[in-house]
């Protein structure tokens, strides 16, 4: 066979297994023993050629990944919030967007709802929580419900619950995503009749710099959440090529991996929620507007969650993307035929 010719039916192969690692055991090792296999065959017709030199490197690569010591483990974590992660939002970028689009909808609709019915938000928040909020905006309080115990303790029941919700979110996917879309209505609808209560008390302002310095970080996790449940979800109804199990599968690995990084973000917001939003409501003076925090500070810490979780899970898998077609169309250009 020319050289031409076997490049032409492995690079892709090739290209695969040098831009994206697998943690499967038995698939590392069946990748081995393919490149060695093609080594063999390489050495043998092409001593000199340049692609004996690219799978040559590729299976020590490989070879090195099978039998990497403890220092190396402490790489690939590094590699999979910088690498794995990202190109595995980036894969599932469309879902995102469904659940953002879903999200924000409901919300939407709660506003309008509660514009056009007074006891809409009664009915969804429950008269107690409407009572206590009103009376604690007439005595000057609207943050009250963030006063609670300690910090510590806020901290610790409120990374529980989140913690908790999220999970759920992922779980409930099995049923045909029906359970997230359902905890996803309910969560946008109570966060729609919240807003336009405080905005309709002249607290608008006021609600989204104290309560979003938190909520950013909160509700971010809540979206990425119920992707992970519309994506397991979706294995089952729309398998695509695969078998349902081969495609449960495999989602069911993605989605676990996308809640498992949700869990430092999640515990950040409740730090955030349990200890600058607790503060602020117990500094708050509606009539000064002051509480206890300046205001660039409120935006600043609002805007660098933000900025993080758009960049983190939109722009920057996108990038990488892109920076790693560059550099595999590069490789074909130096392994090409013509070359």
């Amino acid at each position: 066979m020319r050289e031409a010719l076997f490049i032409k039916r492995n690079a892709k192969r090739w290209q695969e297994y040098e831009h994206f690692e697998t943690d499967d055991p038995d698939e590392k090792a069946e990748r081995f023993i393919t490149l060695v296999d093609d080594l063999a065959y390489a050495k043998t017709f092409y001593p000199r050629g340049k692609v004996t030199r690219w799978i040559n490197s590729l299976a020590v690569s490989t070879y090195q990944s099978v039998y990497q010591n403890r220092k190396q483990s402490i790489s690939r974590i590094f590699d999979f919030w910088k690498k794995e992660l990202p190109l595995l939002f980036r894969q599932y970028h469309r879902v995102l967007l469904f659940t953002f689009v879903f999200f924000s909808v409901f919300c939407i609709i709660a506003v309008y709802s509660s514009s056009k019915d007074a006891n809409f938000v009664r009915g969804v928040l429950g008269n107690n929580y409407v009572n206590m909020t009103e009376e604690n905006i007439a005595n000057g309080d609207p943050f009250g419900v963030y006063k609670g115990n300690s910090s510590f303790n806020m901290f610790v029941t409120i990374a529980y619950n989140n913690l908790r919700v999220d999970f759920l979110m992922l779980v409930f996917g099995i049923a045909f995503g029906i359970g997230t879309v359902w905890l996803l209505f309910t969560n946008s609808i109570m966060l729609g009749c919240f807003q336009y209560m405080f905005f309709t008390k002249g607290l608008g302002i006021q609600s989204v710099l104290v309560i979003w310095i938190h909520g950013t970080l909160e509700i971010s996790a809540m979206i990425i959440a119920s992707t992970a449940g519309f994506i397991l979800g979706g294995s089952i109804l729309l398998p695509g090529a695969l078998s349902r199990l081969d495609s449960f599968t495999k989602s069911a690995r993605d989605a676990v991996k996308i809640v498992i990084c949700l869990v430092p973000i999640t515990i950040t917001a409740a730090f955030l929620e349990g200890y600058i939003t607790h503060l602020m409501s117990q500094s708050f003076d509606r009539e000064s507007g002051n509480f206890g925090l300046p205001a660039w500070a409120s935006v600043s810490l609002l805007a660098i969650s933000l900025g993080f979780i758009i960049w983190y899970f939109v722009i920057y898998p996108i990038k990488l993307e892109r920076k790693l077609k560059k550099e595999s169309s590069s490789k074909n250009k130096l392994f090409s035929p013509l070359t």
